[in-house]
């Protein structure tokens, strides 16, 4: 009976011990940040949303690239400044984007049938930050996913130990002394 004492809580342990040290716990709580590894300090959809806004109110391409980068600031913001400024100073277009990061080649995209051909360019950046924000909601639906499965396994080592320590260990040792005792 004392060894089932001691020897209970460690074998209750063993899953948490193993589970843990192949770091697949720390592995869980990391939740990469996409604002973060753009250089944006806001959503891609947002910046495309304030360009809409901007050139809908007859603001020129340069200006409302320079504007909005100035507004938010940061890598992207700065980056935008750049491109704007470059198209001031006569730079084509795929001058102007060339070193920009992979998410404001969005906003280029979107961009350049005004820029070129003179078209309106709201609706294009306003279908693009719509099409931006249902691959984040898809993104976030996986992950969301992803995220239940990986929580089967560290449940399970956990429920099902306090399973057998709560359900199974008392009615084997009731059924134990009462067959002991006769």
């Amino acid at each position: 009976m004392m060894l089932l004492v001691f020897l209970v809580p460690l074998i209750s342990l063993m899953p948490w011990l193993v589970y843990s040290r192949n770091g697949s716990l720390r592995r869980l709580a990391v939740i990469p940040n996409p604002i973060r590894q753009t250089g944006l300090t806001v959503p891609p959809p947002v910046v495309l949303e304030l360009l809409a806004a901007a050139l809908s109110v007859g603001v020129s391409v340069p200006r409302a690239l320079a504007a909005t980068g100035s507004a938010l600031g940061g890598s992207g913001g700065l980056d935008l400044v750049r491109v704007a400024r470059r198209l001031e100073l006569g730079a084509g277009w795929r001058q102007a984007w060339a070193h920009t990061p992979a998410v404001l080649q969005v906003i280029a995209a979107a961009l350049r049938p005004a820029w070129e051909d003179g078209a309106a360019a709201a609706e294009s950046l306003r279908a693009a930050g719509e099409a931006a924000r249902r691959a984040q909601q898809d993104a976030a639906r996986v992950a969301a996913g992803q995220l239940g499965v990986r929580m089967v396994i560290p449940l399970g080592l956990c429920l099902l130990p306090a399973f057998v320590l709560i359900g199974l260990v008392p009615m084997l040792l009731a059924l134990g002394l009462g067959l002991l005792t006769g």
